[in-house]
């Protein structure tokens, strides 16, 4: 069983990005409340350090009182204790709370992409995705990282100010109003980061999005030449991002140039103030050093309110991203009404184009438009329910878009025509679910005349396979999805062009293999081709004009008709 860090989150609210930021927060409010309550304390423990250092000088020093010095350095000493205790935990909470937000929400961007098919690449290119999970996410985690830090400081800013109007209550005003005013201040400063930082966020998700179209289809572009035509696309994406890059270092570097600003202003008034007041005799020394070492730690506050706002500026821009993401529907879905899955050996029956897919044989479609045949293999494999509720396909009685999404997909599989392999070895490629032993996966790359591949292989079916399976040609690719579908035993599979990249010979092979591997039985094979090899090898082929059946049969009797021969013609 699959375990994960942190339970199911449920389903997000997606109505905005701050709504988004809310609901994660509602998940993990016992870590935001335990981090909230230590950074209180360690904030309060700072606050408090130069009320005591005034007083142990007043008592202790100034009054040549050992005992009370004594007692007040004892206070300090516990005060540094608990600070850095506070601090410890402070941390811990907010690296969990940080981990939190990240994790779930890479999760539900992870689920987004394995349940939404083809629906996500056909409105977020695979760089802009790639970017959501990897980029945004961690900007989201900022925020929950900055939560406790941001609680400790306002309540520090609400003690600090107390503690200075017992001083002085012009200073303590000053500091009531003079905080929010400075925090005030830094948002007009931060609202244009924030455009910044979008534009930056843009420019990088179209930078990544064409280093992937790039990557993924560098060896065709080595081959026709391209490689430099992708390079200055990218070379100008990237300049794009540099610099808006450097856009958003310089509101970064006006925002900590202001922080330094307002806290030198206080410095300045707190030291004029204060060392007035104690040449008038209005103050005693030891209240003088307690007002700088206010001075100095009112810093933090806003040093924290700033870092605060501009990392929930970052999360709400990498929110707004998530949440495209996660508002993209998958096409096929289990709501509405639901039937039971018909039995099996039913067949499978396209109303739109009229074909009838019987169990126990392989059957072959061709078509004049190769773009009907593909929409057919669609139909039959259920991945858009509002085609299908114009275009019916029915399973046995039942409409196929009423049967449960679990059930089909474990019955019936589809192999499409772009072959798709991924990092790992390739036993895991060929068997994901560890089902067969190593005799049966053998007989399935047998079938699919790929035994040789594995026998240039140096640690065979242990292998790594590079990324994407780069490794292989396409035919060798083509020939161990083949054995991958194979090998999933569905009750119907349906194959797209499976030897569209194999020589005539191996393809003869594959063909003639096939029957040993799917014929007879109640189990039902489609394969959309136009090959003679494989037509001829198949129980009955069906043939398409304009989408609908025109005629069917053995290849041997349809090859008489003109319109079926010459596609067939054509392809070889």
């Amino acid at each position: 069983m699959r375990s994960y860090p942190y339970p199911d989150p449920g389903k997000p609210v997606l109505t905005s990005p701050a709504r988004y930021l809310l609901w994660l927060a509602s998940h993990q409010k016992s870590t935001l409340l335990i981090g909230t309550g230590f950074g209180i304390v360690w904030m309060l423990t700072q606050a408090f350090v130069p009320f005591v250092i005034g007083r142990a000088i007043d008592d202790g020093i100034v009054g040549s009182d050992i005992g009370q010095l004594a007692q007040w350095v004892l206070l300090l000493i516990g005060l540094v204790v608990v600070q850095v205790l506070a601090g410890m935990m402070r941390h811990r909470a907010a690296i969990s709370n940080w981990m939190q937000a990240v994790f779930k929400s890479m999760r539900l961007i992870g689920h987004r992409i394995t349940r939404t098919g083809d629906a996500l690449p056909r409105k977020l290119s695979t760089g802009e995705v790639v970017s959501t999970a990897a980029s945004d996410a961690t900007r989201i985690g900022d925020t929950f990282y900055m939560v406790d830090s941001a609680a400790g400081a306002v309540v520090g800013w609400l003690a600090v100010s107390f503690l200075i109007t017992q001083t002085s209550p012009l200073l303590g005003l000053i500091v009531f109003v003079g905080v929010p005013l400075s925090c005030a201040f830094l948002a007009l400063v931060v609202r244009p980061l924030q455009e910044k930082q979008r534009e930056q966020r843009e420019a990088s998700g179209l930078m990544t999005a064409v280093g992937a179209d790039t990557v993924a289809g560098l060896r065709v572009l080595r081959g026709i030449g391209g490689e430099d035509i992708f390079v200055g696309r990218y070379r100008e994406r990237s300049a794009t991002t540099r610099d808006a890059g450097i856009k958003v270092a310089g509101s970064l570097a006006t925002l900590e140039a202001s922080q330094v600003l307002l806290a030198g202003i206080f410095g300045v008034v707190f030291t004029w103030v204060g060392a007035t007041q104690a040449i008038n005799g209005d103050i005693q020394p030891g209240q003088l050093v307690a007002l700088y070492g206010y001075s100095v730690f009112l810093t933090t506050p806003i040093r924290v309110a700033s870092q605060a706002a501009s990392s929930y500026i970052r999360a709400h821009v990498g929110a707004r991203k998530i949440v495209n993401v996660l508002s993209i529907d998958s096409n096929v879905s289990d709501e509405g009404p639901r039937v039971a899955a018909p039995a099996a050996a039913s067949p499978l029956t396209d109303v739109r184009s009229g074909v009838v897919v019987e169990p126990g044989r392989i059957t072959a479609v061709v078509s004049g438009d190769p773009a009907h045949s593909a929409e057919l293999a669609t139909r039959l494999g259920r991945f858009d329910d509002l085609v299908l509720s114009e275009a019916e396909v029915r399973w046995g009685k039942e409409l196929l878009h009423h049967v449960p999404l679990e059930e089909i997909r474990q019955r019936i599989v589809v192999s499409e025509a772009s072959p798709q392999l991924f990092t790992g070895t390739l036993r895991s490629q060929l068997d994901p679910y560890g089902k067969h032993d190593d005799d049966a996966i053998l007989a399935a790359l047998d079938a699919a005349s790929a035994i040789d591949i594995i026998d240039g292989l140096e640690n065979g079916l242990d292998e790594e396979v590079t990324e994407r399976g780069r490794s292989f040609s396409g035919g060798q690719r083509q020939r161990l999805v083949l054995a991958r579908a194979l090998l999933t035993e569905a009750e119907a599979l349906v194959l797209i062009e499976p030897t569209s990249a194999v020589d005539a010979h191996t393809e003869s092979r594959i063909a003639a293999r096939l029957q040993g591997a799917r014929g007879g039985g109640h189990r039902i094979t489609v394969v959309v081709t136009a090959s003679p090899l494989m037509l001829g090898a198949v129980d009955h082929v069906v043939f398409l004009q304009d989408g609908r059946v025109a005629a069917e049969g053995r290849h041997e009797d349809l090859i008489k008709v003109s319109d079926y021969r010459n596609v067939v013609i054509r392809s070889e």
